[in-house]
């Protein structure tokens, strides 16, 4: 019950800071989509860091270092640190400065006025959609299993099937609710404040959690031993990471520049030096989170209570490795704190994805086609809401099926977003792209993920590879040769789309986007 009371009185906090937000809301549809482009270095740092790391980070990496080993932090924590600051800084900051020179809200948008193509738009919408509902299942799955094993024996009389502790389904209604509720009054402002507030949360409960941790099993020297005594293959790459397979990882950290709930961070900076700190700061933080859970994780494999029984069985339910530790080794205290610090990291990924969703619908499907005109600012805030309100109860409901583990669910996800990738980079580099390119690209990812996909299982084989790599391989290939080869044998751009995104070196060098103005309804700069 300590640690349920500490988890309900953070979630209460989060709720009381989305009405804070909402006293300084200003009414329009720009303020509430995107916090009136007025995010500095700190906000935006914290909240790009916040929204990237989910459950797939705290709960999935421990789970799957439990499983394969310490080799899980060279796999993704390695690349992510090096490629996200990359793709932030190659990606974002361009995307950025179209985005605030045209006005641009979604990615739909860019890409619709960048290769002058409805048809386009229609397609990448419900892809999108497709692949951050699965985003939004891994949080609501990590969140289910941590709450049930930090509030084991809480409730005896009532959940005897959890052990007494808080089911899943009532633990993923009520973060549904609490995210709900800030995203719904505070927009993209909202989330921005509890991103920042939550990140420094989650990352200093982790800090805590996994010294005290360390502590109660010896220390770092003697809780490492104790895993090559009994399990040396967790402590080295091994035969369960081949190669190929560890170097293919590079391409899921890619999926960062396609991520919607990214895109829309991104437009809220206030300059382009407001990126500085998050590509300088992103790989440091990356560090600091994933190597406690990857230690964890593999500590786990050998740790035991006095009787000799380990503290984790192999039978243990999906994704609570991490929550399992923290309950046997730490205080209720402890536990309710790391409990809030994990719902942080899982809710500061949540509010971005839902706000964007509803973002996306509200400008890409009602004011695109039903017309800008017809919808006043209220009106399409009330949209935006209403669409989010849908979206967070069909992704509860899905919470509901049968349970997946969070790290395999989250790679799935990710591979469709790297998949288009090669689309968003030639977009912004490559002039001789084309609308036949973009269609056929998109539609190679979805044909390749959706085979790979079924091939799996649909997700239940975790350890599926094809041709001896991981699938993210393949659909990025496919994706980038079907771009490439269908662009190169088609028409080129318009000259007028050219020189609206690739203006002569003369004449960008007069358009500072520090200061860049609205289009006209040409395209072109004031």
């Amino acid at each position: 019950m300590t640690s349920l009371i500490i988890m309900a009185g953070y979630l209460s906090l989060l709720v009381g800071l989305g009405v804070a937000a909402n006293r300084v809301f200003r009414g329009t549809a720009a303020d509430y989509f995107m916090a009136s482009h007025s995010i500095g270095p700190v906000l935006l740092m914290m909240s790009l860091f916040g929204t990237t790391m989910t459950a797939f980070a705290l709960v999935g990496s421990t789970g799957e270092a439990y499983r394969v080993g310490i080799g899980v932090y060279g796999m993704l924590a390695s690349w992510s640190g090096l490629v996200h600051a990359g793709v932030f800084f190659f990606i974002g900051i361009r995307l950025w400065a179209i985005g605030k020179r045209y006005g641009y809200v979604t990615q739909v948008q860019y890409f619709r006025a960048r290769f002058d193509s409805d048809l386009l738009g229609l397609i990448l919408f419900p892809i999108l959609v497709a692949l951050v509902i699965p985003y939004l299942l891994i949080g609501l799955l990590g969140a289910g299993g941590v709450v049930q094993s930090l509030t084991q024996g809480a409730f005896p009389g009532a959940f005897a099937a959890t052990n007494g502790g808080l089911p899943p389904w009532l633990t993923g209604l009520i973060i549904s609710c609490a995210v709900l509720s800030y995203v719904f009054f505070g927009g993209l402002r909202g989330a921005a404040w509890a991103n920042t507030f939550q990140t420094a949360v989650f990352m200093l409960t982790g800090l805590l959690a996994f010294w005290l941790i360390s502590s109660k099993l010896g220390g770092l020297a003697a809780a490492s031993r104790q895993v090559f005594e009994s399990h040396p293959e967790r402590l080295m790459r091994g035969d369960s990471v081949t190669q190929l397979q560890f170097f293919t990882y590079f391409f899921i950290p890619l999926s960062v520049g396609m991520f919607p709930h990214v895109f829309q961070h991104w437009l809220t900076a206030r300059s382009a030096k407001t990126f500085r700190l998050s590509i300088v700061m992103h790989p440091i933080f990356i560090l600091i989170v994933w190597a406690p859970c990857v230690l964890i994780g593999v500590w786990a494999t050998s740790a035991a209570l006095p009787d000799g029984s380990l503290i984790v069985s192999p039978g243990s339910p999906r994704n609570t490795e991490l929550a399992t530790m923290v309950h046997t080794l730490t205080t209720p205290v402890i536990g309710g704190l790391l409990g809030a610090g994990i719902l942080a990291a899982i809710m500061s990924s949540l509010d971005s994805q839902f706000f964007c969703l509803g973002t996306m619908f509200t400008t890409d499907i009602v004011a695109h086609y039903f017309g800008e005109g017809r919808f006043g600012d209220r009106r399409r805030v009330l949209l935006g809401r209403i669409f989010i309100v849908a979206i967070v109860a069909i992704t509860y409901l899905l919470s509901l099926t049968e349970p997946r583990q969070v790290f395999p669910v989250g790679v799935w996800c990710f591979t469709g977003f790297a998949g288009l990738f090669p689309l968003v980079c030639a977009a912004l580099y490559w002039r001789r792209c084309t609308k036949a390119g973009a269609i056929a690209s998109i539609a190679a990812t979805a044909g390749t993920w959706a085979l790979l996909f079924r091939a799996s299982g649909y997700g239940v084989d975790g350890s599926y590879l094809f041709l001896g790599m991981l699938p993210v391989a393949t659909v990025f290939t496919v994706s980038l040769l079907t771009l490439v080869g269908v662009s190169l044998v088609t028409a080129a751009p318009s000259e007028a789309t050219l020189h609206k995104f690739f203006p002569p070196a003369n004449i960008a060098a007069h358009l500072p986007i520090e200061t860049a103005a609205p289009a006209t309804d040409q395209g072109e700069r004031p």
